[in-house]
C-alpha cells in the first residue's frame, strides 16, 4: 500500500490560456452568485420592512379597537349598574302598592270647588299706596 502524501494527483496541470479562459469563467460565475445573493438579501430586507410596518399598522388597529372596546365595557357596567337601580326601585315600588289599600268610591270625598275671586290688581295697588299715607310710610320733608 503506499501512502498518500506520495501521490502525485493532487493538482492538475492546465495549460497557461485554458487557465485564463476557467479564470474568467470563475470570476463570471462569482459576480453572478454575489448578485444572486445581494438581490435575495435586498427582496428580504424590503420584506421585513414591509412586515414590520404591517404589524405596526395592525397593532395601531388593535389598539384604537381595545381602546373602543374599554369604553363600551365601562359604559356597559354603568348601564347595568343603572338598570339594576331601576329594578330596585320598581321592586320596591311594587311592595310598596301591596301595604296600601285599594280605594274604593265609597271612600272618596269630594269637595266643592271654591270659585276665586279675582282682584282688580289697579285696585289693590291704590288701596295698598293709599294705606302707606294714613299710616305715616311716605311721608314728605321732616
Amino acid at each position: 500500500m503506499k501512502p498518500y502524501w506520495n501521490q502525485l494527483n493532487f493538482k492538475k496541470k492546465v495549460p497557461y490560456e485554458g487557465r485564463k479562459d476557467s479564470e474568467k469563467i470563475s470570476i463570471i460565475k462569482i459576480k453572478l452568485v454575489h448578485q444572486i445573493f445581494d438581490t435575495i438579501n435586498i427582496s428580504l430586507l424590503v420584506l421585513s420592512f414591509t412586515l414590520l410596518t404591517l404589524s405596526f399598522d395592525s397593532q395601531r388597529k388593535w389598539s384604537n379597537t381595545y381602546k373602543t372596546l374599554s369604553k363600551t365595557r365601562a359604559i356597559n357596567d354603568n348601564l347595568i349598574d343603572y338598570i339594576s337601580k331601576i329594578e330596585a326601585f320598581y321592586i320596591s315600588e311594587l311592595d310598596s302598592l301591596n301595604i296600601y289599600r285599594k280605594t274604593k268610591p265609597q271612600d272618596l270625598i269630594y269637595l266643592d270647588k271654591l270659585t276665586e275671586k279675582k282682584e282688580n290688581t289697579f285696585k289693590k295697588n291704590l288701596s295698598n299706596f293709599i294705606e302707606g299715607f294714613r299710616d305715616s310710610k311716605y311721608q314728605r320733608g321732616y
